[in-house]
C-alpha cells in the first residue's frame, strides 16, 4: 500500500481508502447500497487492514448514525490501528438545529459521533456540506475549539464550491484557526467536474482529494454497456435519482475505452478506473465501498501496477468533455494557455 500525505498536513494516508456506507444500510438510498452486519463488517475491516488500508470513512447521516455505529464493533481493540474519518452537517432530524455547521450543532454532532464511533477522538471531522446560514467564523472557530480540546484530530469538507472553501481558508489564515487539509469530492471518468475549479484550488492551497465513488455511482463496474440491459442487481435502479447525472453516450464511451485498456492489462474495468483516479494531481486517496468480500478484493486490485502513459492518454480522450465557461479559453486559445496554463490537459 501506497501512503501519501492528506494535503498540505503530515497526516499519512493510503491511497485506497474504505467507505463504511454500507454499514447497517437502511432507507430508499443507504439501503440500496448495502446492508453490512457486524459479522460482515469486521471480516472486511479484517482484510482493509491485512492489505494497509488504513482510513475508514464514515458519516452520522449515513443510516441515521447505525453505519459509525458498526464501525466501531468492527474496529473494536483496534482502534489504534485505524484513521477514523466522519462527516456532519446534513439533517439528521426535522428540529432547527439538526442540520448545518452552527456551533450548538457541530458541538452536539462531534459529541454523538464520539459516542456512536466508541471513541475519544476523530482523525478526519468532515463538513458534510456548506451552510450558507451560519457566518464562516462561527464555523471555524468552534472546530478551532474541538481541535485544541483533542477530539478533532484535522478538518476537512466535502460538496462545498470553491469560493466556499477560499472565504473559510481566508478566515483560517486570518484569525489561526486549523485549515481544511482535504476536500472529499466526487471524481470519476465518467465526472471530471472536480478539474476545472476544485482540483486547481487543491494545489494551491494545500487541500488532499478523498475521492468519493469513483466508479461514477456504481456505472464503472463493468456490467454497463452499450446494448444492455441494467443487471437486476445493479442498486441504480434504486438510486440513480439521488447520484451525479451521466450522459448515456458519454458513458459508453468511457466503458468502451476501459475494456480496451482492461484488456491490454488483464485487469478488471472498474481496477482500471481507479488506478486512474489514483495518478490524478491531489488525490490523497480513493474511498473504495463494497457490499462483500469478493467486491472489495477486486478493488485492491486497483493498486501495486501503473497505467501507461498511453493508456492514461487514450481514458483521457474518452473521458473528455469540454471545460464550461470561463475555463474553455485556457483549454483552446493559445494566450489564454500561455498566460494561465491549466492543471490537467
Amino acid at each position: 500500500m501506497e501512503y501519501r500525505s492528506l494535503g498540505r498536513s503530515g497526516l499519512k494516508v493510503p491511497v485506497l481508502s474504505f467507505g463504511a456506507g454500507t454499514f447497517g444500510g437502511s432507507g430508499p438510498l443507504f439501503g440500496a447500497w448495502g446492508n453490512t452486519d457486524v459479522a460482515q463488517a469486521c471480516r472486511l475491516v479484517d482484510i482493509c487492514l491485512e492489505a494497509g488500508i488504513t482510513l475508514f470513512d464514515t458519516a452520522d447521516v449515513y443510516s441515521g448514525g447505525a453505519s459509525e455505529e458498526i464501525l466501531r464493533a468492527a474496529l473494536q481493540g483496534r482502534r489504534d490501528r485505524a484513521l477514523i474519518s466522519t462527516k456532519t452537517g446534513l439533517p439528521m432530524g426535522d428540529g432547527p438545529n439538526e442540520s448545518g455547521t452552527s456551533r450548538l450543532r457541530l458541538i452536539r454532532a462531534v459529541e454523538d459521533a464520539l459516542r456512536r464511533l466508541g471513541t475519544d477522538y476523530i482523525d478526519l471531522l468532515q463538513l458534510h456540506a456548506f451552510d450558507a446560514a451560519t457566518p464562516v467564523e462561527e464555523v471555524l472557530s468552534t472546530l478551532d475549539g474541538l481541535v485544541r480540546s483533542g477530539k478533532v484530530r484535522y478538518v476537512g469538507v466535502s460538496n462545498f464550491s470553491g469560493w466556499q472553501i477560499m472565504k473559510a481558508l481566508a478566515a483560517a489564515d486570518r484569525h489561526g484557526w486549523p485549515r481544511y487539509v482535504a476536500n472529499q469530492v466526487y471524481y470519476a471518468l465518467v465526472g471530471r467536474d472536480y478539474e476545472w475549479d476544485l482540483m486547481p484550488l487543491g494545489a494551491d492551497q494545500g487541500l488532499g482529494a478523498l475521492v468519493w465513488s469513483p466508479l461514477g455511482w456504481g456505472r464503472l463496474t463493468g456490467k454497463i454497456r452499450r446494448g444492455s440491459e441494467l443487471p437486476k442487481g445493479s442498486r441504480l435502479h434504486e438510486t440513480a435519482r439521488f447520484g451525479p447525472p451521466v450522459d448515456d453516450e458519454h458513458l459508453y464511451r468511457v466503458v468502451a475505452a476501459l475494456d480496451r485498456v482492461a484488456a491490454e492489462t488483464g485487469r478488471t474495468v472498474p481496477q482500471v478506473a481507479l488506478n486512474w483516479l489514483i495518478q490524478r494531481p491531489t488525490v490523497s486517496s480513493v474511498i473504495i465501498g463494497a457490499r462483500d468480500e469478493a467486491q472489495l478484493r477486486d478493488n485492491l486490485g486497483a493498486i501495486g501496477w501503473t497505467l501507461t502513459a498511453e493508456q492514461s492518454a487514450a481514458l483521457d480522450a474518452a473521458s473528455a468533455v469540454t471545460a464550461p465557461y470561463p475555463h474553455f479559453p485556457y483549454y483552446r486559445q493559445e494566450g489564454f494557455a500561455r498566460l494561465n496554463p491549466p492543471l490537467v490537459a
